[in-house]
Order: structure tokens, then C-alpha cells, then sequence
């Protein structure tokens, strides 16, 4: 490793420096040429602090329902639990890249390390659901800092040249906490409970901490960047994000009509966002930069990332729902979730080691399509469904989500370096907010979807099914025979017999509903896919008809 002084003014540091080794953002560090055993354990720190990062979203999102159990609440309060990460989660990426800038990267990351330690030793302690939500929304806010604190270790492995790969396989790291959680979490928490989830998350913290501690990062360039309005701004986003989370988050539990708060939250959400927009809208020097974010290129790459993560919750929502409504384990999955994982892995490496700058919608266009393959083949489940049949789809998708991100994010930061650093907020507000909020509505699109088709469906076979169909009759015989030998009642049998047709009727009645929904997310990535298309040929069939008109004009003239 570079023998540099660290601990030297900046003005001095940079004076060091290569042009190469220079940060390539404010508030990033510096690159400087480290030794191979340095770049390894630069790498190992960043997947180390990465991992903690998302482990305990991960850890609630797989293990909601046993999470109820334990707290002694109902579904629909479990469900807060990740929703509450969500909001703090969101909302924290707009200060946190200032504080970094104003307050350097040492402090940064000590800061949020040892609050993410106070945290996970706090759940030890506060059992109740009041204390663990409390807990799960500052676990967000840290997550959010441990999660760019990876990045920027797992950047400093990688030397100039092969920058860009690194930043699309920190990306990509993060995207295996899920899969990866779901292949021992259960064994874990029946192990122990969540002492043991508890555990775990307070030994990656405490790993996390030693290693940044033993391992700096290089420094960055300090400068005063935050003003009073910025927290103006932060203090009508904030809660309006939180309030929008909320409802998409438990809009369909509760259901959108029934319960009056869905609206109330609403409307203060548009309110607090709206009063937000108008303040930056005429500030001077912006925290987020709405005449740069309402540009073409950014408003496509926001609809791309927000409509990719909605068609990904086919994946994340809808399979898992799916083989959860036809009485499918954990236990059962765990084939499923390691070709998931084993994809995503795969993913990001050949995005990071195929990633063209210049041809950047072609991986996008490429994972759209995988997803509507994927999608389309899902679309045939039936009740004999179980996961060896969705090896194949859900990896497509596993691999098109990790294949798509880098190049995303990657698209976004070229725009940054080519209109000016001074937009990498509204950058990181935008690539944060579409991952976030993309999530929660493809979490809510799904569900919804597949309540109201599955109502639809129930209803068609429940008319269809008649007592005058000799098929009926036996099927219906069929089923009361199963309690001849524990009811002589004949009538009480036949009542038995329908009520274990009526269940059968339900359970066809949500795979139908999740076909219809696995169809309209194929038909949605195939649409994504031509549009990124169409965006990405559409300059060269413009600059072919200028030449042609260019050619006749000067026809005409002759």
C-alpha cells in the first residue's frame, strides 16, 4: 500500500495524488494504488459492512410471520416492521452523502458502525413491538449509511481502470442478503428464537466495527455543503416519504377502501411532498435539483428502475406467495432460494465484467427480457406446482435483477459526471427512492392484484360447481369418505365434504389469480424492453433521416 500519510491536511494529501487516484465525487475517497493483499482486504471489508447493511431487512422481510408470533401481534402490525425500515431507509441517502462531505468519511462511518451496534444490542432488550419498531426504523437509518460505507470499501479493491466493475459488484453484493437469509433464517430463529437473530446481527455489526476500525478508508475532500434549508426541505420530505411508504406498505393488508387512514396518509403525503418540491424549486443552490431530475434521460432511468423493481416483485411477492398459499416451507425452498442466490451471484459478475459505458441500455433491455420470459412461464402454475418448477424462471429473474442494477446505477453517475457533482444527491435520491418505493408498489400491485382477481376467480368456480353435475356429486363423496371412520352423521360428513371443497375451490382460485398476475408482469417487462429499445435505436434512425433529408435537400438544389 500507498505509504501516504492519512492523517495530512487535504490540500497536502491531494498534492500526492495521481489524477487517477483522485476521488471521483465529493465525499468519496481517495483511489490510491493499493498493494494486492490491501485491494483483497479493502474487497472483504466492503462485502463485510455490505452484508450488515441489509441482513436485518433481510432477516424481517423472510421471517415476518414468525416475527408475529413471537411479538404476540397480529399480521397486519408485523407488517409495519418492514415498512418502517423502508421510510427511514429512504429518506436517510438525502443528508447522508452531505454529512459525508462536511464531516469526512472516518467520522461517517464511527458514527453509524457503533449506532448499528447500540441497535442490535438494544434488541436484546426490548422485546415488545413498540421497542422493536422504534428499533427497525433506526436500524433503516444506519443500514442506509453501512450500505454506501460498502461501496466505498469495495471500490478502493479495484484499481482505475476497473472502478466501474467494483461499484456494479457492491451493488450486486447487496442484493444477496435476501436469498441468502432465506436459506438459514428459519433454522435460526427456531433454534432460539430471536435471541438468535439478534445475536447474528450484533456479531456482524461488532466484525463490521473492528475491521473499519483496523482498515481506513483513504480521506476525502471536506467542504461546508449543508444549508438551513436543506433541513427545511428534509424535515417536509421525510415524513411525507414515511407517510407514502405506509400506504403502499399496508394499503393492501388493510385494504384500500376500508381503512380511513390510507387516505388521510395520502393526502399528507402529497401535501408535505408537493411544499417540499416547491421550496427546492426556488432555492438557489437546491438539495435536489428538479430541473436536472425532470430531464429526459433522468426521468427514463427513473421509470426504468421503478418499473424493473415492480416487475421483480413477481419474484420476491408473487413465487413466494405463491408456494406459501400451496402449503410450501421454508424448508422446502431451499433449492429455490439457493439458484437465487447462485444467479444473482453470476449476475453481477458477468454485468461487471460485460458492462459497456456506451451501450448501457443493452443489459437493461436484456434483464427486461429475461423477466418477461421468466414471468410468462410462471404464468402456468397450477396446484401441483411446487419449486423444482420454478428453478428455471426464478433464476432468469434472479440473474435479470442483479444484471440490471449496475448499469442503471451506473447510467445515473454518468450523468452526474457529465452535468456536475453538484447533482449527486438528487441522483442518490432518485436510484434510492425508485429501489425503495419500486419495491413497495410491485409489493402492493401484486397483492392487490391477486386479492381482486382471486375474488374474481373463486366466485367463476364457485357458480360453475353444482350439485345437478355427477362429477360434483362424486368428487364431493370422494371427500366426505376421507371422515367415515370419525363421523356417522351422514349430513355432518357431506357439510364436512363441502367445506374441504370450498377450500379446494380457494386454493385453484389464488393460482389462477397469480397466473393472471405473473401474465400482466410478463406483458409490463416485454413493453419495458421495447421502450428501452426504441430508446437506444432511436438515435440512430434520427441521425439516418437527417442524412436522408440532408441527401434530398441537396438533390433538391442540384
Amino acid at each position: 500500500m500507498s505509504r501516504r500519510n492519512y492523517a495530512l491536511p487535504w490540500a497536502q494529501y491531494v498534492e500526492t495524488l495521481q489524477p487517477h487516484e483522485r476521488p471521483m465525487l465529493p465525499g468519496s475517497p481517495a483511489t490510491p494504488d493499493h498493494t494486492m493483499p490491501y485491494r483483497l482486504a479493502y474487497g472483504a471489508v466492503g462485502m463485510l459492512v455490505t452484508a450488515t447493511g441489509g441482513i436485518g431487512a433481510a432477516m424481517i422481510t423472510a421471517n415476518t410471520q414468525q416475527l408475529a408470533g413471537a411479538l404476540g401481534v397480529s399480521t397486519t402490525e408485523a407488517a409495519w416492521l418492514p415498512v418502517v425500515y423502508v421510510m427511514t431507509n429512504a429518506c436517510m441517502n438525502l443528508l447522508l452523502i452531505k454529512f459525508r462531505q462536511q464531516y469526512g468519511l472516518r467520522l461517517f462511518a464511527q458514527i453509524f458502525l457503533i449506532a448499528y451496534v447500540l441497535i442490535a444490542v438494544g434488541a436484546f432488550f426490548f422485546e415488545d413491538y413498540a421497542s422493536t419498531l422504534i428499533v427497525r426504523a433506526f436500524a433503516g437509518m444506519a443500514a442506509a449509511a453501512l450500505t454506501s460505507l460498502g461501496f466505498l470499501y469495495t471500490i478502493q479493491a479495484f484499481p482505475a481502470a476497473h472502478r466501474l466493475k467494483g461499484l456494479i459488484l457492491a451493488i450486486g453484493a447487496s442484493s444477496l442478503a435476501l436469498p441468502a437469509v432465506r436459506l438459514f433464517s428459519n433454522h435460526l430463529v427456531e433454534l432460539s428464537e430471536w435471541q438468535g437473530f439478534h445475536a447474528f446481527e450484533l456479531g456482524l455489526s461488532l466484525l463490521s466495527l473492528a475491521a473499519v476500525f483496523a482498515l481506513r478508508l483513504p480521506p476525502s475532500e471536506k467542504m461546508k455543503v449543508f444549508d438551513p434549508l436543506d433541513f427545511v426541505t428534509f424535515a417536509l420530505f421525510a415524513p411525507g416519504i414515511a407517510l407514502l411508504c405506509a400506504v403502499l406498505g399496508l394499503g393492501r393488508i388493510v385494504w384500500w377502501t376500508e381503512a380511513p387512514w390510507i387516505g388521510w396518509a395520502l393526502i399528507g403525503s402529497i401535501v408535505l411532498l408537493t411544499t417540499a418540491l416547491l421550496v427546492e424549486f426556488n432555492r438557489k443552490t437546491p438539495l435536489i435539483n428538479l430541473s436536472w431530475l425532470s430531464g429526459p434521460v433522468i426521468v427514463r432511468l427513473a421509470l426504468v428502475i421503478i418499473g424493473v423493481r415492480i416487475v421483480l416483485s413477481e419474484q420476491t411477492t408473487g413465487a413466494v406467495g405463491l408456494m406459501t398459499q400451496l402449503g410450501v416451507g421454508p424448508d422446502q425452498m431451499h433449492g429455490l432460494f439457493g439458484l437465487i442466490l447462485l444467479a444473482t451471484a453470476v449476475g453481477s459478475l458477468i454485468s461487471a465484467f460485460t458492462m459497456n459505458p456506451a451501450k448501457l441500455d443493452k443489459p437493461i433491455a436484456i434483464a427486461l427480457a429475461l423477466i418477461a420470459v421468466g414471468a410468462f412461464i410462471d404464468s402456468h402454475a397450477t396446484v401441483l406446482t411446487r419449486p423444482a418448477q420454478l428453478y428455471l424462471s426464478q433464476t432468469m429473474l434472479a440473474f435479470a435483477a442483479a444484471f440490471f442494477i449496475g448499469p442503471a446505477m451506473i447510467q445515473g453517475v454518468g450523468q452526474v459526471l457529465q452535468k456536475g457533482a453538484q447533482n449527486l444527491v438528487s441522483f442518490i435520491v432518485v436510484f434510492s427512492m425508485g429501489q425503495n418505493i419500486g419495491g413497495l408498489i410491485g409489493g402492493a400491485l401484486i397483492g392487490t392484484i391477486e386479492t381482486v382477481r382471486e375474488k374474481y376467480h373463486s366466485s367463476q368456480l364457485s357458480e360453475s360447481i353444482t350439485l345437478g353435475d355427477p362429477q360434483v356429486v362424486q368428487r364431493l363423496q370422494q371427500l366426505s369418505g376421507a371422515y367415515a371412520r370419525t363421523i356417522t352423521d351422514p349430513a355432518l360428513r357431506t357439510a364436512e365434504g363441502q367445506v374441504l371443497l370450498q377450500q379446494q375451490i380457494t386454493e385453484q382460485a389464488h393460482v389462477l389469480a397469480y397466473n393472471d398476475v405473473f401474465l400482466l408482469m410478463s406483458v409490463f417487462a416485454a413493453l419495458g424492453c421495447a421502450w428501452v429499445t426504441f430508446n437506444h435505436f432511436r438515435p440512430r434512425l434520427q441521425a439516418r433521416q437527417a442524412e436522408r433529408d440532408a441527401a434530398s435537400a441537396a438533390a433538391a438544389v442540384e
